[in-house]
């Protein structure tokens, strides 16, 4: 079959336009490959880092599971996993992507009402979890979820190609939780009132299209998603 020459020039124009959406960059510590998107002025990794270390863990403790989720790691090792030349997020870089799902995003972070330190630790699980100096945005989640592997459908639209996956998170009591319907993504920020135990992390949950930063235990295991 022959094309017309303009038709052939539209085929080869669109070819190289997807081809130049879609980007990847490969981990010379032991060769895995990740999708990077682009958002603002960062470049921030589309899949959950899954490298292999002594202290990190698969959700549920099953290796099937960190191939698409990626692995569990506490704060202390979250600091210094991400490849050279990448960096675990700051909690401002978190509250940008959070404000970059849309135009009037920023204007509707708004501190939260912080729970009790006493109050139970299944909150943790809530739509927005036991935290200190939380901010939340009502929309944003939605936008940053992938499309698929939410429970009960609570799947996103991705519209930023963040494609935030639900791994849920390892206690420091070595207990799993949140698989399938939340994720935790570490930031390197520490809680300015709870310094020596609290850092802040980005939570996304399958119940609800919000969006929020929260501090909690740095000895818990959570996920990574590395930004340049």
């Amino acid at each position: 079959m022959h094309f017309p020459i303009h038709s052939s020039f539209a085929i080869v124009a669109l070819t190289f336009l997807l081809a130049s959406c879609s980007e990847s960059f490969t981990d010379s510590r032991d060769g895995q490959s990740y999708d990077v998107v682009k958002i603002g002025d960062l470049m921030w990794m589309a899949e959950n880092l899954n490298l292999e270390t002594a202290g990190s863990f698969c959700p549920e403790d099953d290796s099937r599971n960190c191939k698409r989720l990626g692995r569990l790691y506490s704060w202390a090792e979250a600091k210094s996993v991400c490849p050279d030349g990448w960096r675990l997020p700051m909690k401002e870089n978190f509250e940008s992507l959070v404000a970059a799902t849309s135009e009037d995003a920023a204007q509707s972070l708004s501190p939260s009402i912080a729970q009790s330190p006493s109050q139970s630790r299944d909150s943790d699980l809530g739509a927005v979890p036991n935290a200190s100096n939380a901010v939340q945005n009502n929309r944003a989640g939605a936008a940053l979820k992938s499309c698929d592997g939410w429970f009960k459908k609570g799947n996103g639209s991705d519209a930023l190609g963040f494609k935030a996956l639900p791994a849920g998170y390892r206690g420091a009591d070595g207990k799993f939780d949140g698989i399938g319907g939340y994720a935790y993504f570490w930031s390197a920020t520490e809680d300015s009132e709870n310094r020596e135990s609290n850092a802040f992390y980005l939570f996304l949950s399958f119940s609800s299209d919000a969006a929020s930063l929260n501090a909690f235990a740095k000895e818990d295991y959570r996920s990574v998603r590395c930004v340049r």
